[in-house]
């Protein structure tokens, strides 16, 4: 993304206020409807104006329960505009869900289809620089609010920006409209509005993902580069009306791990660029692609990238200390700036080393040109025996079978071994079939003990698939390890 210079700003709410954008000039669209900058400007100060009227005090939260459109934006940054904490919400949770974001954030209002309601008579005041709540995945528990501050927030999209933009001679050519296929109450969809504007971009929104949908956005739109989950990307991979992307150029993994080979798949398919990034909630990205990384290095394909500027990371062993390079170990980060802590009180602190690298509970690996390489969270990798087994590595040489659409591989209980993987496949490969193609790809312990067939992976909000679901699933201990080697 290249061009427009942004002025400097300390707060979320400058980047419609101050957006290069003249008040005729359209802003945010869909597939059916555009808002101009100056009626999104003139929108949100009217949203403003209502929270005010009804009480709210600086610092004080706000929930916004809408759908995708326009509106969402309109009361995020309206909230901003009255000195409020904005707090997403998925338009589609069910009433437990919302009571528990009602719970962890104590809101002054909610913002919904009927319009505002006002909530606790008692809501939190946040500290001044609480800018929103974003959520953890959710996929170990109960997902966190966590606190997100405007300076932090700032530095993490400057952060992203920095090596992608072009150089002020290129302030005439307008950046390409921000496209955004994911849910705006998500982490990934806030980050994707706010990019955009800091960028200088206009927005596109889609209520829900389809691939039809996405393909004539693309083409409208003259998107060159955008973000996908993976699970979107296998969405249009398989469908055959889609058959070109053009003029998208590039496009970005997001909210859950991309395999090499669904990368290779897109790009042989459209003829598109696939760049990995990692980051996590509390952190922001912190590792990424530069369009120069992506032309210079092609056989990288499937590392999240390089750091950051400004972004330190390292990679440790059990004991702590630093692991050579191309060793696999967990995976520490120290960023810039991070999230303030989480809503209940708690703070970063427990997850920091004495250096102040945030443990990101990811094992990698750093190769000697210094790409992050993903193997797995730590809580998923499988001891068989003595032996890891990490599940993504195994998925992958399944995914190789024509007959397997979908696949997670986790730990179950086994009397000898302590632990041993099975795979649950979506798709009609034989057991005997993905047998054999594990153990030409794999060392013996990594082949699954038992290939078990689900009709869809549980997946949660973001699409990171929910391992602990699965092995709820599980019929209980296993006995074909009993019968396999190790």
């Amino acid at each position: 993304m290249v061009g427009i210079v942004m002025p400097e700003m300390g707060n979320l709410a400058d980047l419609l206020t101050s957006h290069p954008f003249g008040d005729d000039a359209p802003l945010i669209s869909t597939i059916d409807r555009t808002v101009t900058a100056g009626a999104a400007r003139a929108g949100a100060a009217a949203v403003a104006a209502q929270l005010r009227a009804e009480g709210l005090e600086p610092d004080q939260a706000v929930v916004v329960q809408l759908p995708n459109g326009p509106e969402f934006i309109l009361a995020m940054f309206g909230i901003r505009l009255a000195g409020g904490v904005f707090v997403p919400a998925n338009v589609r949770q069910p009433q437990a869900e919302l009571d528990h974001v009602l719970a962890a954030t104590a809101p002054f209002a909610v913002i919904d289809t009927t319009g505002i309601r006002t909530e606790d008579p008692h809501p939190t005041r946040y500290a001044h620089d609480i800018a929103f709540v974003t959520w953890t995945s959710g996929t170990t528990g109960q997902p966190r609010p966590i606190l997100q501050t405007h300076s932090g927030y700032l530095e993490l999209l400057d952060r992203v920006l920095g090596p992608l933009r072009g150089k002020p001679t290129d302030s005439a050519r307008p950046p390409s409209p921000n496209l955004v296929p994911v849910s705006l109450a998500l982490n990934a969809g806030i980050y994707d509005v706010l990019f955009g504007l800091r960028a200088g971009a206009a927005l596109v929104l889609m209520d829900r993902f389809s691939t039809a949908e996405f393909a004539v956005l693309v083409g409208r739109f003259s998107i060159r580069s955008t973000v996908l989950p993976p699970a979107a990307m296998v969405m249009l991979c398989d469908d055959p009306g889609v058959s070109a992307l053009a003029p998208l150029r590039y496009v970005r993994s997001i909210t859950a791990p991309l395999s090499p080979l669904s990368a290779r798949r897109f790009s042989d398919k459209f003829g598109v660029i696939v760049l990995n990034s990692y980051g996590q909630a509390e952190v922001g990205e912190v590792i990424g692609w530069t369009a120069a990384d992506a032309r210079e290095h092609p056989e990288k394909v499937g590392a999240a990238g390089r750091p950051h500027p400004g972004v330190a990371i390292k990679v440790v062993d059990e004991e702590g200390s630093e692991a050579p390079a191309g060793e696999v170990g967990e995976l520490l980060v120290r960023p810039p700036r991070m999230a303030s802590g989480y809503a209940d009180g708690e703070s970063l602190d427990d997850r920091l080393d004495a250096e102040g690298h945030v443990r990101t509970g990811d094992y990698a690996r750093i190769d000697h040109e210094g790409f992050v390489w993903i193997e797995g969270r730590v809580g998923d990798v499988i001891n068989r025996g003595g032996n890891k087994v990490f599940p993504g590595q195994v998925e992958e040489v399944l995914l190789l079978s024509p007959g397997v659409r979908e696949v997670a591989v986790v730990g179950l209980p086994d009397d000898r071994l302590g632990e041993v993987p099975v795979a649950y496949v979506v798709g009609d490969a034989p057991d005997d079939d993905l047998e054999r193609l594990c153990r030409e790809h794999l060392v013996a312990y990594k082949t699954p003990v038992a290939f078990l067939r689900v009709d869809a992976l549980p997946r949660s909000e973001v699409g990171k698939v929910l391992r602990r679901a699965l092995v709820g699933r599980s019929p209980g201990r296993t006995s074909p390890g009993e019968n396999r080697p190790a």
